[in-house]
């Protein structure tokens, strides 16, 4: 993960309502309970950020519960699995998981080649019943971009360097203790080079 700055909540949000409207029309648009659920990672400590992930970032990000917007078969169990574990559920079943939850498949086949635009992570499990049983609590936990995620790995497309654009609530390396970019004696510092 490399970390690039220290931004405010106001651009996340801002950013975040341009490119998932809430009246946004389309079958199962969560849009609304996203914009919740990134209000909520703003109470996390630390602050919000932008970071640029690779391909092993992004496998590595923890997915709370999914249901497949009402279909018949468990995605993501409560406990949580990464995008990796998520995206191998798939790949071992493709044709019968499709069958079973075609609201969710028809995401994925949709956003497989949509342009990348940046997912929502925190450092920690925000207060929200599809994260109460997650197994994991820290590191990098999804807030939005699930079938992004999932859509650009099946595809091939998640990339081996760091270049997939990310807003994270909370301390940077409380996720990575290892990531490269705006840090300091070992301590991710805000704009202005203090640390937060």
């Amino acid at each position: 993960m490399e970390i690039v700055t220290a931004v405010a909540y106001a651009e996340v949000h801002h950013a975040y309502l341009r490119d998932h409207p809430a009246e946004r029309t389309h079958e199962a648009n969560s849009n609304r309970d996203g914009e919740e659920n990134v209000e909520r990672a703003g109470r996390i400590p630390g602050g919000w950020w932008r970071v640029r992930l690779s391909r092993s970032d992004v496998l590595g990000v923890v997915l709370p519960w999914h249901l497949s917007e009402g279909g018949a078969r468990e995605l993501v169990p409560r406990s949580g699995l990464t995008v990796a574990e998520a995206a191998e559920r798939i790949r071992s079943d493709e044709a019968a998981w499709s069958a079973a939850n075609p609201v969710c498949a028809a995401k994925l086949r949709l956003l497989r080649w949509a342009p990348f635009t940046p997912v929502y992570l925190s450092t920690g499990a925000v207060d929200h019943s599809d994260y109460t049983d997650l197994l994991v609590r820290e590191g990098l936990i999804h807030i939005d971009g699930l079938h992004r995620m999932l859509a650009w790995e099946l595809a091939g497309r998640l990339p081996d360097r760091p270049r997939l654009d990310a807003f994270l609530a909370g301390d940077p390396l409380v996720a990575d203790p290892h990531a490269t970019g705006a840090v300091r004696a070992g301590r991710a510092t805000r704009t202005g080079g203090e640390p937060e």
